[in-house]
């Protein structure tokens, strides 16, 4: 039980000097000159049955304050709700606007996507988005078309669709990058979290990416923390040449994981940057827990590289991390009642600056060993999906699909 106890003890002590708890990373805390000319550049948007939010994720980027050349390339993937219409609609009052076809008319759309139509400043393009390719992920796909009509800007954009920016997001951005020389800028969206279920789940999914890719590892140059790479797939901005110097989106294009693939791509090639920020927010609520967890589970086990081994190991790291020492406080004496306590007390301090970060009461920390202990059921959950051939499903999409050995293969005749 004490060996137990001292374990635990020296994983959370040993994640404690990472520092990657102390969210130093912050879009805010960064400094940089702004550039004396602004250079292009191009968002490009992949939109799947996004209609409940297009209308406020693509007017928040129309109406960026940006001083140079800006515009819009949104690609409709294949949506079944009507997304491409309304963002059409939406771009037919906007200035200069072109269009994979004709746009809809300005009677249709609500009285949300008319009056930011109106306020729109930058010219947006709408495609349609071809049938899935083999091979390629649903949202790399997308983004792969959207860059080609692109042209050649010196930034690429790449938000998701239900993403809502601040006027001054771009010229952050594109800051950061001009002035620390950063090929990839990087924000982590701020998450919806408003209901109880987000409250009490969503920061940790924050914290735990944090955990995995420190950002103030991520962000340094050469040595040992080369091969620390993320980015987060919300809001990315990265210089065009150097994303074709390094292969382009296809050379990612089956990436479960496709941010963090993408960081790993770029940093290959020249430093990034990655940071909180409370500029980009996700505005597409997680109405119950079910939700939260089929967001983990969609990408849990490909970043244990689909492995039942490492399956087995990640969940006994996480029981000896949040179980044990709640059982050691409980049952334990002596020498490893202290180890759980100490534990305990790490678990709790460490994941506060997350909280004060989304506003949210200090108390949350008690309730981390329950919250850890969610995380592992997703996990668990995460590896049966695949297992059934359901593995990273999004939007009607099993983009990880379970593999058939060989062996099944010629007993059933493929």
């Amino acid at each position: 039980m004490i060996a137990i106890g001292l374990v635990s003890l020296l994983i959370w002590a040993g994640l404690c000097a990472t520092g990657f708890w102390l969210c130093l990373e912050r879009d805010d805390r960064i400094n940089g000159a702004a550039p004396e000319q602004w250079p292009d550049v191009v968002a490009v948007v992949p939109a799947r049955n996004e209609a409940d939010v297009i209308a406020r994720s693509l007017g928040s980027l129309a109406m960026q304050d940006y001083p140079g050349s800006f515009r819009i390339v949104l690609v409709d993937d294949n949506s079944e709700d009507g997304t491409g219409q309304i963002a059409r609609g939406m771009g037919s009052a906007g200035p200069s606007t072109s269009s994979g076809r004709a746009g809809v008319g300005i009677k249709s759309l609500d009285p949300l996507s008319l009056s930011l139509s109106k306020a729109m400043r930058c010219a947006v393009t709408v495609l349609d988005g071809k049938p899935l390719l083999p091979g390629w992920t649903g949202k790399l796909w997308a983004l792969s078309q959207g860059i080609a009509q692109a042209g050649t800007p010196q930034y690429l954009w790449l938000t998701d669709a239900d993403i809502e920016h601040a006027p001054d997001t771009l010229q952050r951005l594109v800051t950061i990058a001009e002035g620390k020389q950063r090929k990839l800028v990087s924000f982590m969206a701020q998450l919806h979290c408003r209901t109880w279920p987000e409250r009490s789940l969503v920061p940790a999914f924050i914290y735990y990416f944090m955990m995995l890719y420190p950002f103030n590892w991520v962000n340094r140059r050469g040595g040992w923390a080369q091969k620390i790479a993320a980015a987060a797939g919300g809001c990315v901005l990265v210089e065009r040449e150097t994303l074709e110097a390094a292969g382009g989106i296809a050379a990612i294009r089956g990436a479960l994981i496709d941010d963090c693939a993408l960081g790993a791509l770029i940093k290959r090639q020249a430093p990034i940057w990655l940071g909180l920020t409370h500029r980009s927010r996700r505005i597409r609520p997680y109405r119950s827990a079910g939700e939260i967890g089929q967001m983990i589970a969609r990408s849990a086990y490909a970043q244990l590289r689909n492995s039942p081994l490492f399956l087995v190991v990640t969940v006994a790291g996480l029981v000896l991390m949040f179980a044990v020492p709640v059982w050691l406080m409980l049952l334990g004496q002596g020498t490893a009642r202290i180890a759980g306590c100490l534990s305990f007390a790490l678990m709790a301090l460490m994941v506060q600056p997350i909280l004060r970060f989304y506003r949210l009461s200090p108390l949350w920390g008690l309730a981390q060993p329950l919250v850890g202990l969610f995380y592992t059921g997703c996990v668990l959950w995460s590896g049966w999906q695949h297992w059934r051939g359901r593995g990273g499903m999004w939007k009607g999409r099993a983009q990880a699909p379970k593999r058939t050995s060989p062996v099944a293969q010629v007993v059933s005749g493929k």
